[in-house]
């Protein structure tokens, strides 16, 4: 089967997901893309640009493949009616998404995520926790509306709506493990976005802690930077002196995983997280985490390691990276058996539920329906 995957913001875990399912998938999948910029100029002006780029060629694909920052409500109203069906994979959504400091929510990102998973024939979000965050929020939001409130659509989207955790790039087994060797000192992995939503004041918070504790240890910064970094992360060299080895976004694949492999600890402080692909990934490479017990961790980290990966609070989180830098190598069978975990999110496990998911998107209407089969209207209309 052939597939059109429209990425507007073509960045961090868009770009990962898009390019780890097209690399994966059995079916051929074409990619059309934005740069990661202009979030909001995306949800809004996107639909235009792809439905001019793909017009000729729309009908030859048995479905569409689209992110949850492009208006697929847009998109559909100016493409041809041959338009195929469509596949939403969210992402995060502008209905939970915390607002940056001093910004104000515009409602008009929340009713783009409501009206594009309206016009959306499936709906996949990429954690089971950010599905429930969605449908909690979504009453609340309708009720904000002064009179004639849809609330029927909250049904609507529900019936078409599921969870699938993304795939990951590295192999299901065969990835090196961290040896029975005590790293000092420790080298600390921050893997994630510089944004305001990753939270990295309450991060260097605890590694003050670690150091007026008397710990010592190594930190290497691999996120991309936003356009706007946070000033406290943006400050850490200077604050941290030669502890910090790296600072800056890392391009090599390769490279990237060199770090991770020689990473001991990977931590998160983030406000807003629906899966963790750079958490998950510095865990597989044998990085012990440590993790809040709220949003998306507490169901990607299987139950039996959330007494040890997860923190209650920030005194929690200092206390346990104490601990974790002081005695190392007493966690050395725990790092193991969790990067062991992680194998369930690559690609290799997850694409065969992806594959599935885009074959009874495009799958021949009923008889009973009265309509002929989409895929004997996608010859015809091929030649």
């Amino acid at each position: 089967m052939k597939f059109l995957f429209l990425e507007p913001f073509f960045g961090g875990s868009h770009r990962e997901f898009a390019e780890g399912l097209i690399a994966n998938s059995h079916h051929r999948i074409d990619l059309l893309t934005l740069p990661a910029r202009f979030w909001k100029w995306r949800m809004r002006g996107a639909a235009l640009y792809f439905v001019e780029k793909c017009r000729p060629s729309l009908a030859d694909y048995d479905g569409l493949i689209a992110s949850g920052l492009m208006s697929l409500a847009d998109f559909k109203a100016m493409a041809p009616a041959a338009c195929p069906p469509a596949l939403v994979y969210f992402h995060e959504s502008q209905l939970t998404y915390p607002l940056a400091p001093g910004e104000e929510m515009d409602f008009q990102f929340g009713f783009t995520d409501i009206t594009t998973a309206l016009t959306a024939d499936r709906i996949l979000f990429n954690s089971r926790t950010h599905q429930s965050a969605f449908f909690e929020a979504l009453p609340g939001f309708l009720k904000m509306m002064p009179d004639r409130r849809p609330k029927w659509v909250v049904d609507a989207i529900m019936r078409k709506a599921s969870t699938l955790h993304p795939g990951c790039r590295f192999p299901a087994a065969g990835m090196p493990l961290p040896q029975q060797h005590t790293e000092s000192p420790p080298l600390i992995i921050w893997n994630h976005r510089w944004e305001f939503d990753k939270q990295p004041g309450a991060f260097l918070e605890a590694l003050d802690a670690a150091l007026a504790a008397g710990c010592d240890f190594r930190l290497a910064l691999l996120g991309e930077r936003a356009r706007a970094a946070p000033i406290a992360l943006a400050g850490a060299p200077e604050r941290l002196g030669d502890r910090v080895v790296h600072c800056g976004f890392v391009q090599s694949r390769d490279e990237y995983l060199n770090w991770l492999q020689h990473g001991a600890i990977t931590i998160s402080t983030a406000h807003q997280e629906n899966f963790g692909i750079a958490t998950v990934e510095a865990i597989r490479c044998g990085c012990l985490p440590l993790l809040p017990d709220r949003l998306a961790y507490p169901e990607v980290i299987p139950s039996e390691f959330h007494p040890q990966v997860l923190y209650r609070s920030k005194g929690d989180l200092s206390a346990k990276l104490i601990r974790r830098i002081r005695g190392l190598s007493d966690f050395h069978d725990l790092r193991i058996a969790l990067a062991e975990a992680m194998g369930q999110y690559s690609w290799e496990k997850r694409i065969g539920l992806f594959d599935a998911e885009l074959e009874n998107l495009a799958q021949p209407i009923e008889p009973a329906s009265g309509r002929k089969p989409r895929s004997l209207l996608s010859r015809r209309r091929r030649g």
